[in-house]
């Protein structure tokens, strides 16, 4: 029979806190984020769902509204009312797909970012001080852990959206 070191139980339980404590502040982080967007989409008269629409369309677009809908975890139909409610504020503008006449892309309107970096200008200052105190290397890693822990909720969202 072979003896366990009483020093593994203490480093398992040591793990499982620092663990604790990392879902823990990812819990905080995200919900101080989202009350950001909270405070950003209701200064820019837009729901919550169609500021993460928009990100979404800044960041992958151009991009067709069905893409879209799956990228945000939406219903085909409700993502109708969130394109139309952007492209009457201004938000995106709507195109053919040059690879597909037919179809359509979505573009974020260049105009309008400015009121969007405007009002996260605080939150990117924060950032770049924060990052600051951190080495090329932690920052590596914090970047790797940030985009696996983003990949993993993507995967869960989809998840949750294939049990529908």
């Amino acid at each position: 029979m072979e003896s366990i070191h009483p020093a593994a139980p203490d480093a398992a339980r040591r793990h499982r806190r620092l663990t604790r404590s990392v879902k823990d502040a990812l819990r905080d982080a995200s919900l101080q984020l989202s009350l950001l967007n909270h405070q950003v989409s209701g200064r820019l008269e837009l729901r919550a769902s169609d500021l993460a629409c928009l990100d979404l369309i800044s960041t992958h677009g151009p991009v067709s509204p069905t893409e879209l809908a799956r990228l945000a975890g939406q219903h085909p139909a409700t993502m109708t009312g969130i394109l139309d409610r952007l492209e009457r504020g201004g938000w995106i503008t709507r195109g053919r797909d040059p690879a597909d006449r037919r179809g359509v892309v979505i573009h974020a309107a260049r105009g309008r970012a400015r009121d969007v970096l405007r009002l996260f200008a605080g939150m990117n200052s924060a950032l770049d001080e924060i990052c600051a105190g951190y080495s090329e290397q932690d920052l590596e890693l914090l970047a790797g852990f940030l985009r696996r822990t983003a990949s993993a909720g993507r995967t869960a969202t989809t998840e949750l959206c294939d049990g529908d």
